[in-house]
C-alpha cells in the first residue's frame, strides 16, 4: 500500500505548504490505475475540486464529487478511481499535534457538543456550510499564488478549519475531544480499523507514532502475542464472518480480509477454522 502522507509531504511538485508535521496541498492525481491502496499516519480532509472518487474503509465507504468534502482518521483505505474527469482535491493532512493544540484553546470558551461516540468511525461526510465554501475558496487563492504564506497566516488558517469543524460537527468535536486527552494513538483502535488491509509491521508502527520495536513490545504486552500472530487470526475471523454473512466469492473474501494470495488464504483459513472456506461456507448455507 501507498504511503500517502509520505508521498505528499515530500513530493516538491505539488501545489502544497508545510507547518511542522501537518501538510496542506492542491493535489492532481498522478496514478492511473482504477483501484489503489494508501495509508497516512495522519488525519485527513479531501476537499473535490473536479473529478470523482470512492474511498473505502474497514467499515464503509464513501464517493466523493466536486463540492464534497469527507474527514478520514488515521489508517488506510481502498480507492477507486473514475476516469470521466481529471480528479482535482485539495487535501489537508492534521498533525495530532496541531489538532490537540487547537482544541486545547477553545476547550471550556466554546459550545462544543461532543455526545456521538468519537472512537469507531473511519471516516464521515462533512456538511458543507458557508464557513466551509469560504475557507476553501481563500486556501485556493494562497495554492494557487506565487509566494507561501507566513507560517503565522498558514497555521491561523488550518486552526480556522479545525474549529469550523469541531463546531459544526458533534462527532468530530467528540473526536477531537478524545485525541486532546490521548498521549498517542490509540495501538487497539488503530488494529482493529485496519487489520484487514495488506500493511507491514513497520507501516502499523508508523500509524501508531512509534518504532517498530515500540510497536512490537507494546502489542505483546497489549494482546499478549505477536503482531503476525494477532493479524492472521483477526484477518481469518474477520473471513469467516464474511462467509456467514455475505455473497462474496471466496477470493472476494480473501482480498477483504488483508490475504493477497488465496492459496495463503486457504491453508490459513483450515488451520485456524478446522476447515477449508469452500467447506465452511456450505456448512454456513446449511445452518
Amino acid at each position: 500500500m501507498l504511503n500517502f502522507y509520505q508521498i505528499v509531504k515530500d513530493n516538491l511538485s505539488f501545489n502544497r505548504f508545510q507547518f511542522r508535521e501537518t501538510v496542506c496541498l492542491e493535489y492532481t492525481c498522478p496514478i492511473d490505475a482504477e483501484q489503489i491502496g494508501i495509508f497516512s499516519r495522519n488525519d485527513y480532509l479531501v476537499h473535490v475540486l473536479s473529478g470523482k472518487k470512492t474511498y473505502k474503509t474497514v467499515n464503509g465507504e464513501w464517493t466523493l464529487e466536486p463540492g464534497q468534502t469527507l474527514y478520514l482518521k488515521k489508517g488506510a483505505e481502498i480507492i477507486h478511481q473514475y476516469f470521466d474527469d481529471e480528479y482535482c482535491m485539495l487535501g489537508f493532512f492534521l498533525s495530532d499535534k496541531l489538532i490537540k493544540e487547537t482544541y486545547e484553546e477553545v476547550r471550556g470558551n466554546m459550545s462544543l457538543s461532543t455526545s456521538k461516540d468519537p472512537l469507531e468511525f473511519t471516516a464521515t461526510e462533512v456538511q458543507a456550510s458557508n464557513y466551509l465554501d469560504g475557507f476553501f475558496h481563500s486556501m485556493l487563492s494562497y495554492f494557487r499564488g506565487i509566494n507561501r504564506p507566513p507560517d503565522q497566516i498558514l497555521v491561523l488558517k488550518l486552526k480556522e478549519l479545525l474549529l469550523s469543524l469541531m463546531s459544526s460537527d458533534p462527532l468530530l468535536a467528540a473526536y477531537f475531544n478524545s485525541l486532546a486527552d490521548d498521549t498517542k494513538p490509540s495501538l487497539h483502535r488503530i488494529m482493529e480499523q485496519n487489520f484487514c488491509f495488506n500493511l507491514k509491521l513497520e507501516d502499523y508502527a508508523d500509524l501508531c507514532h512509534c518504532s517498530l520495536s515500540t510497536f512490537k513490545r507494546e502489542f505483546q504486552q497489549h494482546f499478549n502475542e505477536s503482531p503476525g500472530k494477532w493479524l492472521l487470526k483477526r484477518r481469518v475471523h474477520h473471513a469467516a464472518h464474511l462467509i456467514s454473512n455475505t455473497n462474496l466469492n471466496i477470493t472476494q473474501i480473501a482480498f477483504e480480509s488483508g490475504f493477497e494470495d488465496l492459496s495463503h488464504f486457504s491453508r490459513a483459513f483450515k488451520k485456524i477454522m478446522g476447515t477449508a472456506p469452500t467447506e465452511y461456507k456450505k456448512m454456513a448455507l446449511l445452518a
